[in-house]
């Protein structure tokens, strides 16, 4: 079964528009590809991250990011530059367009979503509205 991997925060993008082709559900900046491979390094049982959304938060909605260890059979496929991350059926249509990022600092490191279908986000970035 999977486990929650780490915190994940929310920005709305600036512009509406899609940063990626119409075609790809999600794309990974380098820095998430990197932070990506370190994670699974430690868990070579897994075959990739899964990206799902549930109701909780503030605002209604909120990210869950978990390892995987196989694909689902109604989940999306996002394979870039030799990372696997698969985006739960429900959060197929949230997050698309939405560009995944992953930020470090000296007291985090987190999962970054910039989605440009976003509404409206909590105060405190963990939860948003579509």
């Amino acid at each position: 079964m999977a486990t929650a991997v780490v915190r994940a925060s929310v920005r709305a993008a600036r512009d509406q528009r899609l940063r990626v082709p119409v075609r790809a559900a999600l794309l990974l900046t380098s820095s998430a590809v990197k932070g990506i491979k370190n994670l699974l390094e430690y868990r070579p049982e897994c075959v990739g991250l899964k990206v799902g959304v549930r109701t909780r938060g503030c605002s209604g909605l909120s990210y869950v990011v978990e390892f995987a260890t196989e694909k689902g059979k109604f989940d999306e496929e996002v394979n870039q530059d030799g990372v696997r991350v698969f985006i739960d059926q429900k959060a197929q249509l949230t997050l698309l367009g939405t560009e995944m990022d992953f930020i470090e600092t000296k007291l985090s490191s987190e999962f970054v979503f910039n989605n440009p279908n976003i509404k409206g986000t909590c105060g405190c970035g963990e939860s948003f509205t579509l």
